[in-house]
């Protein structure tokens, strides 16, 4: 195999990388993640790419102290957070996955 080929190779390996990747990015854009805090008292439902799409309050809630409410809105983000960052994690893994690419590197994509 001389240097040309691999070269040529490289290359269609990268372009099957970045396809793959701003396919992955355009499916968790429109992947939607929902939670909760309080026993269902908030809402969040966000995307992917952490766009907030909405927030649930019960009415109940508003007659609470607004720093209570705060906390259960930051508590609720936070966990819709968590959970779209290990979808996005977990699709760009597959997005990645049969590349050959070293251990670390794939997340890079």
């Amino acid at each position: 195999m001389n240097i040309n080929m691999l070269m040529q190779q490289a290359q269609r390996m990268q372009k099957e990388v970045e396809a793959n990747a701003k396919k992955a990015k355009e499916e968790l854009a429109q992947t939607e993640v929902s939670a909760e805090a309080g026993g269902g008292l908030v809402k969040v439902t966000m995307t992917c790419r952490h766009v907030v799409k909405r927030i649930e309050i019960n009415p109940e809630l508003l007659q609470d102290d607004a720093d209570m409410i705060e906390d259960l809105i930051a508590a609720a983000m936070n966990d819709a957070s968590r959970q779209a960052e290990e979808i996005s994690e977990e699709k760009m893994k597959s997005a990645n996955s049969g590349m050959g690419l070293p251990p670390g590197l794939a997340g890079m994509f």
